[in-house]
């Protein structure tokens, strides 16, 4: 009589305790692997702590104020002056939930046996991290595998420094204690649209300054005209095709010195212009791993770097900068090392959605792609605003666009501009990952009334019938 001998599962040491370390510490501990975090901040990393968590939470707040102020529309009545926006109480909330959601996951990670190793990391040998903690101690940790998630911190200008107080990155903007009168952005990107789009809901003059012709460049040009027309209702001053040269402070307030000679001045400025890798220092080239000449690792489509055992996520690897993609990228990663199956990461498939007001999300293949001839496709476009739900709630913009491929009908890409469009897009991301038909969407049912009846709709319209 013979026993099966039963063969332990590769231990791993994660170096960044964001989505895509912790994510990946769940998967791997969850099929029996010995998995160390060793985490310089806090459980969540930047995502959940000075990020993703608490700027969604501030915009959730803003949000709330618009529905408020729209509200006489369907019939109720108030005093709209009375309508302010405490912001020291709306960063005491966003910040106590960031500090909720780290502790979740934390016990998360010791329920499921993680060790959790609070200090600073580095790479010692392919499979050897040496771990700092904050008290002096150090340990060098030995695993089969190295998953590096170190994230990235926000780029800074060397005319522009931010200070805390007047000059703000996207980290530092949580402990205001009073709503900026004036806030100048800088950068129209995701993050500076984000909060232009917040902090003028909640009532500040907002200022955005843009170094390209449009809002959101590089994101679906029909979604961007409807921000475009939503920023300019409200009254969010868009400077386009210029460039902030540098941001000073000034008595009570800040100066932002414009290309081509103007200023334009303002009570704070917010620095969103884009982020650098978190990779300097952490032993990386020394022990052979490849990194590129901005400082972001090199990964192939399993999330291997050019080491044998060492893996990355997140947006130290410089693909899309998005939690949803880290954490896809560690699941990935753990996957391949314990010899599961893997799907490999395709951009094509992600989805991703701008929190703006109205929201933004897309799927798949873009509008750059099939103007760019790489895809051959049909397109179907209905304004939201003929939906009878969104009449209801008071939504007159936004649209959903669903691209099929030419010939065969199958889902490939998509676009929903509308409130909650982070939600409705996934009926749009299940369809383009399974390569669905519009047919197998037109034939679902839907709620009536509800906004997902217009993904249906916007199928049944690209609907083709067989000829016999």
């Amino acid at each position: 009589m013979s026993t099966l001998e039963i063969v332990p599962r590769p231990s791993i040491t994660i170096v960044g305790g964001g989505p895509g370390g912790y994510e990946a510490a769940l998967v791997a501990s969850k099929f029996g692997s010995d998995v160390t975090i060793i985490e310089r901040n806090g459980i969540g990393g930047s995502a959940v702590l000075t990020d993703v968590v608490p700027s969604k939470t501030l915009i959730a707040s803003a949000d709330s104020r618009r529905r408020v102020l729209r509200a006489p529309t369907l019939g109720l009545e108030f005093d709209a002056a009375s309508v302010r926006s405490n912001i020291e109480r709306i960063d005491r909330r966003l910040l106590r939930l960031a500090t909720e959601q780290s502790e979740d996951i934390r016990h998360a990670l010791q329920a499921n046996g993680v060790r959790i190793v609070i200090g600073e990391a580095k790479l010692v040998d392919r499979n050897v991290v040496e771990a700092t903690t904050m008290d002096g101690n150090v340990e060098q940790i030995t695993s089969d595998a190295v998953l590096i998630a170190t994230g990235a911190t926000p780029r800074e200008l060397d005319t522009a420094k931010p200070d805390g107080e007047r000059i703000f990155n996207w980290k530092q903007l949580y402990s205001m204690e009073e709503l900026p009168e004036h806030l100048v952005v800088v950068g129209s990107g995701v993050t500076g649209a984000e909060f232009a789009s917040a902090y003028q809901l909640l009532g500040s003059n907002v200022t955005l300054v843009s170094s390209r012709e449009t809002l959101l460049p590089g994101e679906d040009p029909d979604a961007a005209k409807v921000l475009e027309e939503s920023f300019s209702e409200a009254g969010v001053n868009v400077i386009s095709r210029t460039r902030a040269q540098s941001v000073s402070r000034i008595k009570d307030g800040v100066r932002v010195e414009l290309s081509g000679g103007g200023y334009v001045e303002g009570s704070h400025c917010l620095l969103a212009v884009g982020g650098i890798p978190n990779t300097d220092g952490i032993g990386l080239e020394e022990v052979g791993v490849d990194i590129t000449a901005s400082g972001h690792i090199k990964i192939d489509a399993v999330s291997r770097t050019s080491m044998p055992g060492i893996y990355a996520a997140g947006d130290c690897t410089g693909r899309l900068a998005l939690a949803s993609v880290a954490a896809m990228q560690g699941r990935i990663a753990v996957n391949h090392l314990l010899g599961d199956v893997v799907k490999p990461f395709s951009s094509n498939r992600v989805a991703s959605n701008i929190f703006t007001s109205p929201e933004i999300a897309t799927v798949g293949v873009t509008d750059a792609m099939v103007a760019s001839g790489d895809y051959q496709v049909d397109e179907f476009m209905i304004p939201m605003a003929t939906n009878p739900r969104a009449k209801m709630m008071n939504v007159d913009e936004g649209f959903v666009k669903i691209f099929a491929r030419r010939g065969s009908g199958h889902v490939v890409g998509g676009v929903v501009v509308a409130p909650q469009a982070s939600d409705l897009i996934y009926a749009l991301s299940l369809a383009v990952t399974h390569k669905l038909h519009v047919d197998d969407l037109a034939d679902t049912f839907t709620i009536y009334p509800s906004l997902t009846g217009t993904i249906a709709e916007v199928a049944r319209q690209m609907h083709r019938r067989e000829e016999f």
